[in-house]
């Protein structure tokens, strides 16, 4: 008999809580992360109002320093905490399988100078079309638009480029390349960066469209990933027969493994919230665990280092969180979390290396508070413990802790 019947996990793409200990190995820009916090600098430089998650107990999460505009609550609705990496890695899929129970040894390739000349004429020679070699290397997923997209609009060349992460992002006009043909391309790719020297974690597609001057791009994105390299927390609820139900890029990141139900690509955070709420109120989603993810922090703005639209979409899911709350049964979990920080104010355009907050509510809960301090990859060791099934590699359950 599970604790809780449901349970609902909600990564905030980016939202850490500030510099993890070991944050000073880690750099942006050339730039220690020691100094790093996101929601810290964002609440400090342009005021932070997020009433509902402070009311789960957001303002009492121990740091050195409190939220500046996030109070502490006397009285809060839930529990509340914040975790630590363990993995060696700072990106989405890092975050995302520790959070599933995985310990990452061994971080994925990454090309700071760009991908060599072996890669790219593999590419050329399948799609029968050239790379721009001078967008080859860490660059703004926008700029680089805004920089090659003119050029590629006349010759049809594709815009390779990457990041601090270790992905193999691939932008293309969709009036110049066709969405599909540019999956393809992407997904021979992904079949050439399956093992060192050149083991990435994502190929993403970046479809875009507009005129030069005024490029945007669309929610035709697609993320291939690998697998997993052990079974995570998904892969035993799949196994055990429960619902496991995927919101955003939450599939693509697991490359599908352990998902059986899979909501969709969300166009926005909004839209994901709506998919989310979709799944909590369909009558077939009696029992299990649904994984969502929210990228629009990270990807509209963390890296793109804008606070104040950093700010306004904490703004925005904070508005919609008692929509979520109303979907809950009473014997349903609600889990808020992130995977990785990305500080708006700090140096470079990446991710940074700080804790993630952890936020829990039920309507069932007797008791509220701080849970202890732990690491990522307790929240999946909470989940197996509730639904009896084995943990993955790390973490430690603290399900009873949750009264």
């Amino acid at each position: 008999m599970s604790k809780f019947n449901r349970m609902h996990l909600i990564v905030l793409d980016s939202v850490g809580i500030g510099a993890a200990p070991d944050a000073n190995n880690f750099v942006n820009a050339g730039v220690p992360d020691g100094a790093s916090d996101t929601l810290g600098h964002i609440s400090k430089t342009v005021g932070l109002n997020v009433p509902n998650m402070a009311k789960l107990g957001l303002g009492n999460i121990p740091r050195e320093q409190p939220l500046k505009t996030v109070p502490a609550e006397s009285n809060p609705t839930g529990y509340a905490t914040k975790l630590e990496e363990v993995s060696l890695g700072k990106d989405t899929m890092t975050g995302h399988w520790e959070i599933m129970g995985l310990n990452i040894t061994e971080p994925f390739d990454t090309f700071w100078n760009g991908f060599p000349e072996e890669i790219l004429t593999q590419i050329e020679e399948f799609s029968g079309r050239k790379v721009i070699r001078e967008a080859n290397k860490p660059y703004s997923g926008t700029a680089v638009i805004d920089d090659f997209g003119p050029r590629q609009m006349e010759t049809g060349e594709l815009i390779i480029y990457t990041s601090a992460d270790p992905v193999l992002q691939i932008a293309a006009h969709e009036d110049i390349i066709p969405v599909e043909e540019l999956y393809r391309i992407c997904e021979f790719a992904r079949s050439i960066t399956l093992e060192r020297p050149a083991l990435l974690g994502r190929i993403i597609t970046r479809p875009y469209v507009g005129e030069p001057g005024n490029f945007t791009r669309t929610s035709n994105r697609r993320d291939l990933a690998i697998s997993p390299f052990a079974p995570t927390v998904l892969d035993k609820l799949n196994e055990a027969g429960i619902d496991t139900y995927s919101v955003g890029k939450i599939s693509d990141i697991f490359n599908g493994e352990g998902i059986n139900h899979d909501m969709g690509h969300n166009k926005s955070n909004n839209h994901g919230v709506d998919n989310l709420i979709k799944a909590m109120t369909s009558e077939d989603f009696k029992h299990g665990f649904s994984f969502t993810n929210l990228v629009d922090f990270d990807a509209l703005y963390g890296h793109r280092r804008n606070p104040q639209g950093y700010r306004d979409c904490l703004h925005e899911f904070d508005e919609r969180l008692p929509e979520i709350i109303a979907a809950m049964k009473e014997d349903d979990l609600l889990m808020i979390t992130a995977d990785h920080g990305n500080d708006p104010t700090y140096a470079g355009t990446d991710h940074t290396r700080e804790y993630i907050p952890f936020l829990a509510y039920s309507p069932s809960f007797k008791c509220s508070g701080l849970i202890p301090v732990g690491h990522f990859a307790d929240i999946s060791a909470t989940i197996a413990d509730n639904f009896g099934v084995e943990k993955a590699m790390i973490g430690e359950s603290f399900l009873d802790k949750l009264v």
